[in-house]
């Protein structure tokens, strides 16, 4: 079973990385894998935009780590399937996959590991910043939830199941498979409910029940599945496996009723559930 890094787990990898970045001159950029910087057209702006420059400060939208460079430079991180960021000593031993490396004026550098290559870096000017897909994305699940009457707003009208809106960074961003399922079942809230469906209570449910989902998985570091795809900038696993209440609990009785949680495909995802106590 494996599944991409959401919120939590880049919020709690942003949240490692800070301190040492914060503050930090770029003294020099290796992409090893070109496929790292595909957001590019050309490949070398990567390297060349940040080279020489001062980090400024980091932040979050979403799945996406932000890391502000002087010169109106965004530096853009996404984990993909199996990225996952360390930060090592110049000439440390590195992991296999290490696909990108940034020195910093520390002694320190920034690597990105990703085995699969689905996740990528990138460093836009202001200008690229302002149209690409990250000015696209809802408000941030974690840090600017809507309010319940705004969040009703967004899904009236909406016949699609409840799940897969979740998963649709437009809506909110940060959601993906783990912890749309872990709200929803904290709502009690079945994850094939017509969206638009649901009642204000209902409605209210869900908010507070994704505020909460999300801040779970942020205390524990993260969730990090059986394959180790995630692990926190330090090696250490995040620890929210263990208190999953539905993902990845198939047959496994419900921690809330006793009934065996099910797993149904949903959209080509695959979504796990309660039958009896999600309405």
């Amino acid at each position: 079973m494996a599944a991409m890094p959401e919120l939590p787990e880049v919020e709690a990898t942003r949240r490692h990385v800070a301190p040492e970045l914060t503050g930090r001159r770029i003294v020099s950029v290796e992409v090893r894998r070109p496929r790292m910087v595909r957001r590019h057209e050309r490949p070398v702006d990567f390297a060349d935009r940040l080279t020489g420059r001062r980090i400024t400060g980091t932040r979050r939208h979403g799945k996406y780590m932000l890391v502000d460079v002087d010169g109106d430079i965004v530096w853009v991180t996404h984990l993909g399937m199996s990225g996952r960021v360390q930060m090592a000593n110049i000439g440390e031993g590195e992991e296999p996959h290490t696909n990108v490396v940034v020195v910093l004026d520390s002694g320190r550098e920034f690597r990105m590991v990703d085995p699969r290559m689905f996740g990528f870096v990138a460093a836009y000017t202001a200008g690229e910043y302002a149209e690409s897909t990250l000015m696209r994305l809802g408000p941030d699940a974690y840090e600017n939830l809507p309010t319940s009457r705004r969040l009703a707003e967004r899904l009236a009208g909406r016949t699609a199941p409840i799940k897969p809106l979740l998963l649709d960074q437009g809506i909110v961003a940060g959601l993906g498979n783990i912890y749309a399922d872990e709200a929803l079942h904290r709502a009690r809230l079945s994850p094939f409910r017509p969206a638009g469906a649901l009642s204000f209570d209902e409605v209210k449910r869900l908010r507070a029940a994704i505020k909460a989902t999300l801040a779970a998985g942020l205390k524990w570091g993260g969730t990090s599945l059986d394959d180790l795809a995630y692990l926190l900038p330090d090696g250490r696993a995040g620890q929210f496996l263990n208190r999953l209440q539905a993902y990845g609990r198939e047959d496994e009785p419900c921690r809330r009723c006793g009934t065996p949680i099910r797993r149904s495909v949903l959209r080509s995802r695959s979504t796990f559930w309660c039958p009896s106590c999600t309405g």
